[in-house]
């Protein structure tokens, strides 16, 4: 257990340029006077500087942009057209924006005009929200999609554009920060060719570095605030590990652990019966649904009425069923809710005791803002990690002080990215022709280049005017801001027709593959067909007691070197790699790791070309630390399980955004090889940090292995849920042993950054 003291805030005066209905209107919401950095930010945007706000949870950053915005909209209330300044209020989550617009609106300002824009919004209500509001509050995608392509339309609204607040920046992180990056330079050139120059202010509880990061995710230089002077209770950290049962292998050979979720349902179910309100963050959306579900049937033995107080959240709920959930999480019906990260900002609850995190996150980031959801009304709050049987939670459990001591992550993502700059070249040229004078000012100095071969691939044309999108369709379907490589699939009831959810084009092939278990809202499906070409999954409900895990395939093929270090005999490579992968089975799993067999798929193969760090050693090398020619497959494969899995404590990623392949000799370098690469196309960055941080990464995942308590390999040191050959071959001690080689080589001439 770790203790974080109390603190006590620091407070100051309102703005004198802040209105005096403004000051009436904060103190009628209770807020009777502003913390420092609040004002302190207002200040600097009120002066005419782009701001980054990095200040903890719930410190009011709400407050701090809100005074900026009010009072810029207040000094045009009069004039002749009610509208005067407006400002454009961008999150990552539809959650937050309608968090956001409640709060604004109970203010009661009779001037204020705000209303939401996002794909809820009724389209009666769009031509409402383009011609009357002042203060809009949407998404990335809404900008993508609609904002920016129709930007003629909303020529009103973007002429007085005055202010663009870009909340949670720290979510936009590897391929979404890139494509985000790209957006936001396209809203202010669009800005600018209607005549605006807006400040932005971007906000994040949890940005490492936020002068250089928010800088890199707007284009534009920023000031930073980043001391913290509101109050903060007192809060406890748990770390906490499942033990370990008996095993389910006939040999007894393969230890598994109670899984984080059986734990984390326990844990809800002991909240709801003590009269605590509890919220636990789950790693999937099938996760959080079973979650709730294992706790509905807790609180069964106990009390079935308290069964209504359970609930699940994750994205692709339907919108009405979205802002239900919402309402009864505020006013406490609901106690104890399993969310996906859909929940990691967004309403503010005040009233939460307990917030539980059931395996790691991604980064430290999004942990400290997932502990920050409790504690908000001014109580003491418990934050408990609860490791799942993966190599970076068993490492953390261990070694809480890389959680507890360090700095969050710096976001990792490549606005130069050119696989995402070139579509957002093309929406660029479509809303308004590109100038030689645009492409380095707004987009950097590869820009060029990638128009140059936009125009060889016949999607650009140059005229005397500048560069032209050439096509009928729209520009903005060439690229996906999520990075998933398509249109999401939609869930759909068979027979019914009625719809479920939806699922990311890139993960269908896994989640909702033939034979597929699909919960929604604790009501289990089997997914009967897969469409990829129509985007459709058709499910029927059925009752089952298990789950399901797809496995997948993958072949890599060097295509260029980009950097390298040569250290003695060993090679550490950072370069441009071509990789096919295909889902080719799935397995049926029950609840305590009990395999019920494997079925083949037939699904098409994925190609990616994408950026990735690889190291080489010679096979003597191996030898002379008696790893012989026949164990090298077992040791680097295992290794490679590992280093994939704790990549995310130094990149801001997830295991499930990298991918790997090791082979004994592989046909390209010639030698025992161990790739880790990004997940998307072109790279997200995650691999080439993993290039500079090297020594630091490979010596944790060492760390890893060898602190695990088993005897030889198990899920929390270097089995992989997603491995295509089926955990096989594996050597746990031969992979320490590997992994020696390769960090006695690295020295310390290996950046540790």
């Amino acid at each position: 257990m770790h203790d974080i003291p109390e603190r006590a805030p620091d407070v100051s005066a309102w703005p004198d340029w802040l209105p005096a209905d403004v000051v009436v209107a904060y103190a009628s919401s209770g807020i009777e006077a502003p913390w420092v950095h609040q004002v302190l930010a207002a200040e600097v945007a009120h002066a005419g500087n782009h701001v980054a706000l990095a200040t903890g949870t719930a410190s009011g950053k709400s407050i701090a942009f809100g005074m900026t915005a009010l009072a810029r909209i207040h000094t045009g209330a009069l004039a002749p057209d009610g509208r005067g300044a407006t400002v454009l209020y961008v999150s990552p989550t539809k959650a937050l924006a309608n968090d956001q617009l409640r709060s604004l609106q109970n203010l009661g300002l009779p001037w204020l005009r705000s209303a939401t824009y996002d794909g809820d919004t009724p389209q009666d209500e769009r031509a409402w929200v383009r011609q009357h509001g002042n203060y809009v509050l949407t998404n990335p995608d809404l900008l993508h999609h609609s904002l920016l392509p129709g930007h003629t339309a909303w020529a009103p609204f973007l002429r007085r554009l005055q202010l663009v607040v870009v909340d949670e920046a720290h979510t936009y992180r590897g391929v979404l920060g890139s494509h985000v990056a790209a957006v936001l330079r396209r809203l202010r050139r669009v800005a600018a060719h209607h005549g605006a120059q807006p400040i932005l202010i971007v906000a994040s509880a949890t940005m490492a570095n936020p002068e250089e990061a928010a800088g890199r995710l707007i284009g534009a230089p920023v000031r930073a605030v980043t001391d913290d002077c509101s109050p903060r209770p007192a809060m406890t950290i748990g770390f906490w590990q499942p033990p370990l049962l008996a095993s389910t292998d006939a040999s007894g050979d393969d230890p598994r652990r109670r899984s984080a979720l059986a734990e984390t349902a326990d844990l809800l179910a002991d909240c709801v019966v003590e009269g605590t309100q509890a919220l636990a963050f789950i790693r999937s959306r099938r996760g959080a649904e079973t979650t709730a579900a294992m706790t509905r049937d807790l609180l069964t033995d106990v009390d079935p009425a308290l069964t209504s107080q359970v609930a699940a959240y994750r994205g692709g709920y339907l919108p009405e069923e979205r802002r239900e959930l919402e309402r009864r999480l505020r006013d406490g019906s609901i106690r104890a809710m399993s969310t996906t990260s859909a929940l990691e900002m967004g309403i503010d609850v005040s009233g939460l005791d307990v917030v539980i995190t059931a395996g790691w996150p991604g980064t430290r980031a999004s942990l400290w803002q997932q502990f920050g959801r409790a504690g908000r009304a001014g109580t003491p709050a418990l934050g408990l990690f609860v490791a799942r049987d993966d190599p970076l939670d068993a490492y953390l459990v261990h070694h809480p002080h890389v959680l507890l001591d360090r700095e969050v992550e710096a976001s990792v993502f490549d606005p130069a990215n050119p696989y995402v700059l070139a579509p957002h070249l093309c929406a660029a040229a479509a809303e308004v022709p590109l100038t030689e004078d645009d492409l380095e000012a707004w987009f950097g100095t590869t820009a060029r280049t990638i128009v140059d071969a936009l125009v060889a691939d016949g999607l650009l044309r140059r005229r005397p005017g500048g560069w032209f999108w050439t096509r009928r369709e729209r520009a903005t379907d060439l690229t996906d801001l999520r990075g998933t490589g398509g249109a999401p699939v939609r869930v759909v009831e068979d027979g019914t027709g009625r719809l479920l959810g939806t699922v990311d084009a890139a993960s269908a092939p896994a989640v909702v593959h033939r034979g597929a278990v699909y919960v929604h809202q604790g009501v289990t499906h089997v997914v009967t067909a897969l469409d990829l070409d129509d985007a459709v999954a058709t499910v029927l409900e059925e009752v089952v007691d298990y789950s399901t895990i797809a496995r997948s395939i993958s072949d890599i093929r060097v295509v260029d070197v980009v950097e390298s270090r040569v250290f003695g005999d060993l090679r550490l490579v950072l370069g441009t790699v071509d990789v096919s992968s295909q889902v080719v089975s799935f397995q049926r799993r029950r609840p305590n790791g009990e395999s019920l067999g494997e079925e083949m798929l037939d699904l098409p193969v994925r190609e990616l070309r994408t950026t990735a760090v690889w190291w080489t050693l010679p096979e003597k090398a191996l030898a002379h630390v008696g790893i012989a020619a026949s164990d090298i497959p077992g040791a680097a494969h295992a290794a490679e399980h590992a280093s994939i899995g704790l990549l995310p404590l130094f990149a801001t990623c997830d295991r499930w955004d990298l991918g790997g392949v090791s082979t004994a000799c592989h046909p390209d370098t010639g030698q025992p090889t161990v790739f880790v690469y990004d997940g998307y196309p072109g790279g997200a960055g995650f691999s080439e940090h993993g290039f500079r941080t090297a020594r630091a990464w490979l010596s944790a995942t060492r760390t890893a292995i060898a602190d695990c308590t088993c005897d030889d390999g198990c899920p929390a040191c270097v089995q992989s849920p997603k491995c295509g050959n089926g955990n096989n071959p594996l050597d746990k001690q031969l992979a320490v042993a590997l992994l020696d080689v390769v960090l006695s080589r690295l020295g310390t001439d290996a950046d540790d950054a």
